[in-house]
């Protein structure tokens, strides 16, 4: 068996979250060899109902995010269902939750009550603003959370962009990860759980810490298209081909940016690549260049250079390209959908295939 699937080997999860972040965190645990329950309300969780279905009529969503655990609804308002989810508590490691902050104490299961009854368990929350400050109770997404970050402003042509996936979501599962992963190795040692409360809106924060780094000392404010990781560098730029398609070129350090000169047969850039912001004039000089090549052509031309030039893939190419189909990473499910599996080989091995999801109210 693959060693990765063994890390977590005995961890016991209780998943009361929802949506991507808590369940995208859980599922790689699972991975990991984690034994994850996840706790449903009487209804069903919400994300049952969303996005498309296979023939059964089953989210496919939802079972992307919760294959590999197990399954059971349970209602925390009722007196004896909350007793036996007491009982669960004892038996289990980590709790992790999305609920906004005063929800789990309203249900009599605040972490004092649950470390009460398990001073060993790691209890983590995973909410939008987090338990302080003075927008914890509000509701948020993906979109508001970036906005507030600082991270929509400067990113986009002419406006702020979505991004997709969501980066905050995304991030907070990482971050819980790790938080999580440090808490049970502090108690290996001590013996000691705790209380993580981790805030969505607060997960981008560390992503930006060389813009955080040029605020702080420089007082330089990322600006739209005027920034190097946004637009404003030919270097660092998508370029559209004479037939239809797109390529990303992030020959970012010197020697990529003259090895793509090389293979361009431009000698003349090589001197042009620290250009003012926005590089405008550069920018258009390249888009031109590409602009008389077809997607094939410049392949040819430019990856025996080794300059950090891509074709931008859609997902369906990119599942089937020869690197993600040689790492071993994205299998197929028992129903044909792919698995996007933790995305590391540990002595030479990928993690497990998740199992389907178990039903154990069936």
């Amino acid at each position: 068996m693959a060693r990765i699937s063994q890390f977590l080997a005995g961890i016991r999860v209780l998943d009361l979250t929802r949506h991507i972040p808590g369940p995208l965190a859980t599922l790689l645990m699972a991975d990991m060899g984690a034994e994850i329950l996840k706790i449903e309300p009487p209804g069903g969780d919400e994300m049952r109902t969303l996005g498309p279905k296979d023939k059964e009529g089953r989210s496919i969503y939802f079972e992307a995010l919760n294959d590999g655990k197990s399954t059971r609804r349970m209602d925390l308002k009722d007196a004896a269902q909350r007793a036996e989810f007491l009982e669960l508590v004892k038996a289990h490691d980590v709790l992790i939750e999305s609920f906004r902050p005063d929800v789990m104490g309203r249900l009599g299961l605040g972490y004092d009550t649950l470390k009460a009854v398990n001073p060993g368990l790691v209890y983590c929350s995973m909410n939008g603003y987090g338990y302080g400050g003075p927008l914890a109770k509000s509701a948020g997404h993906d979109n508001n959370y970036l906005a507030l970050a600082g991270i929509l402003h400067r990113n986009g042509e002419g406006k702020p962009a979505f991004f997709d996936p969501p980066i905050s979501d995304s991030a907070g599962s990482l971050m819980a990860i790790i938080a999580i992963l440090g808490a049970l190795n502090a108690r290996a040692r001590d013996g000691k759980g705790c209380e993580i409360d981790l805030a969505l809106a607060d997960a981008a924060m560390p992503l930006q810490a060389y813009q955080l780094a040029a605020l702080g000392r420089a007082g330089i404010v990322p600006q739209p298209a005027d920034y190097y990781l946004n637009g404003g560098a030919a270097y660092y730029q998508i370029y559209p081909t004479a037939d239809g398609y797109h390529l990303a070129l992030g020959a970012v350090e010197a020697k990529f940016w003259e090895a793509f000169c090389r293979g361009a047969e431009r000698p003349d850039w090589i001197e042009r690549q620290n250009d003012p912001m926005p590089q405008s004039s550069l920018k258009a000089e390249l888009a031109a260049y590409f602009g008389a090549l077809t997607l094939d052509e410049a392949m040819a031309r430019f990856w025996p250079e080794d300059c950090c030039l891509t074709p931008v893939l859609d997902l369906a190419l990119a599942a089937e390209s020869p690197h993600f189909r040689e790492r071993g990473l994205l299998p197929r499910g028992p129903s044909g959908d792919y698995q996007a599996l933790f995305p590391a080989l540990v002595d030479g091995e990928p993690p497990k295939a998740r199992a389907p999801l178990v039903e154990l109210d069936e």
